[in-house]
């Protein structure tokens, strides 16, 4: 077996998966899903995995292992640790530098706090592995665990009289605390990085129906870093000849998952992918599911529902119990009041101390533009913003100043089929310093004059053009009910590379769930797809 269900060395190693003997072989339906099974198996000359036999009971069905996951929390707890001792060694030499001798209650403290830190994290539950590697949920128990050990701290000292000084509490708690998210975000971004190369995943099966489950797992091979490893589809029924699961009838492209049978057969289908984690699509009714799930009772399989009510997260959903009845409560986007002020105060104070921080490079940059090309160095350009007002959005001029009147020309190079935007990985409009100032994302520092008028955020969907908006169906126009941003979903997930629906999507997500701490969260990414240049064109 290799290291951990969960460790799989990559798509490509994963074991092929025969489709399982649950329909009649006579059945079109089985031959169609057989066929197209067999079209895309990674290798022909991969040797299939015998099928399990229909008599597996429950009590000797495979269990989930845990290799990589194991692993990655003793890295965490290395960072807790280490962390912590530099907090600790910090607190130490500013409060006792001058006279180490006479502060040995201290040393010892010193020695004993990383213990009793990595103690906290874990009973505060900041190890489980359903919060590790993606969302904020992490990082607010991070927080958490330190709230508590801090307040722990402070009832002992209280309550025994022991001095503590100030001082020492509100140096090493607070850094602690920071190199502890520190820590676990360089632990996140190697967990990501090895995720991309196929490694640390979790071994998913979906439950559903074909149209549900088909887009399940498009969501999850859109984003490698989730570390969805998609090894099989069962479906809820048996497909029929009139069925609409039927793949010919429907579309239903599996993406190169195979199906492994039904619900009938589930633990056969576990057995045989060696799954980790089930996704139950929506569509199931609740005894159905019900079901399911005590049949997974003691396989240490992770049971995961999917929602119908997509791109809405976070703090907006509750469950709110009622006749015995777990209901989800959905709270309504808080698009204005208290938190709409303090986002503003926030985007501003922000965009000031950049604009001071960054005021001579912009001058710079504005010069060379200037020398190198004819034209003004700012650029000027009407978009739309919150609730359909227009503004003038400020960038870097990084085109000719004939690019407008060539555009008609390049019309049909454009690279984006949907056509509501313009996009040519190598326009010839551009000036050599403008495709520096793109690849670095630098031509969007001017818009920090626009978040300073109240016309941007930092955080936001992204600023449309007037012609992009009179083509604007349905719900798209829900992108006008906040302000647009300098960077966000959009900017950290393939800015330029996205296809236009996949924007959408991502700019509704934030309208939807946006938060501060969402907006720092987005902050802190960009700095990375800056660096990593990814859709900067």
């Amino acid at each position: 077996m290799p290291d951990g269900a969960r460790t799989p060395t990559g798509a490509a190693a994963a074991p092929v998966i025969p489709v399982l003997s649950v329909w009649p072989h006579n059945d079109p339906a089985f031959v169609d899903v057989s066929r197209l099974v067999r079209q895309r198996l990674p290798s022909r000359s991969a040797k299939p995995l015998p099928p399990v036999p229909e008599t597996v009971q429950k009590d000797i069905a495979y269990r989930a292992q845990v290799g990589w996951e194991r692993r990655y929390v003793r890295l965490l707890a290395m960072f807790d640790a280490a962390g912590c001792v530099l907090a600790a060694l910090m607190a130490f030499l500013v409060r006792f530098g001058d006279n180490p001798a006479s502060s040995w209650p201290y040393i010892v403290m010193s020695g004993v706090l990383p213990l009793a830190w990595v103690l906290s994290m874990a009973f505060g539950r900041a190890y489980e592995g359903r919060f590790l590697g993606g969302g904020s949920e992490e990082f607010r128990r991070v927080i958490n665990a330190s709230a508590r050990l801090t307040a722990c701290v402070a009832v002992i000292s209280y309550a025994t009289k022991l001095e503590i000084a100030r001082s020492y509490v509100l140096i090493a708690f607070p850094m602690a605390t920071l190199l502890a998210v520190v820590g676990r975000c360089c632990g996140r971004g190697i967990l990501h990085r090895m995720r991309r190369g196929g490694r640390c995943l979790h071994r998913v099966l979906v439950i559903g129906s074909g149209d549900a489950a088909a887009t399940l797992v498009r969501l999850a091979q859109r984003d490698p870093t989730a570390g969805w490893s998609m090894v099989g589809v069962c479906l809820d029924r048996l497909p029929g000849r009139h069925s609409h699961d039927r793949l010919e009838r429907s579309g239903f492209d599996l993406l190169g998952v195979p199906i492994v049978g039904t619900l009938e057969s589930l633990h056969t289908a576990i057995g045989a992918t060696m799954a980790t984690t089930v996704a139950i699509c929506p569509q199931m009714d609740g005894e159905t599911l019900r079901r399911v799930m005590l049949a997974l009772e003691g396989s240490d399989i992770d049971v995961l529902v999917s929602s119908a009510l997509t791109d809405v997260t976070g703090p907006r959903i509750s469950i709110r119990p009622v006749a015995g009845l777990p209901l989800l409560h959905i709270e309504e986007p808080e698009l204005t009041g208290a938190r709409r002020v303090l986002k503003a105060c926030v985007d501003r104070v922000f965009a000031l101390a950049a604009v001071l921080l960054a005021l001579p490079f912009l001058l710079a940059v504005g010069i060379a533009i200037r020398v190198t090309s004819r034209g003004p160095a700012i650029f000027k350009q009407t978009r739309v913003g919150r609730s359909g007002e227009t503004f003038r959005m400020y960038k870097f001029r990084s085109m000719y100043l004939d690019a407008e009147e060539r555009l008609e020309e390049l019309r049909a190079a454009n690279e984006r089929a949907e056509g509501l935007l313009f996009k040519i990985r190598d326009d010839p409009r551009v000036t050599p310093i403008g495709r520096f100032l793109r690849k670095w994302s630098l031509d969007e520092l001017p818009q920090l004059f626009n978040v300073l008028n109240g016309n941007m955020s930092l955080v936001g969907p992204r600023p449309p053009l007037p012609a992009e908006v009179a083509r604007y169906e349905g719900d798209v126009h829900r992108r006008l009910m906040v302000k647009p941003g300098l960077t966000g979903l959009w900017q950290i997930s393939g800015r330029s590379d996205l296809e236009w629906d996949e924007s959408v999507r991502l700019d509704l997500r934030y309208v939807e769930n946006w938060s501060l701490a969402m907006d720092f969260v987005i902050l802190w990414r960009t700095l990375f797809a800056v660096v990593r240049r990814e859709g900067a064109y």
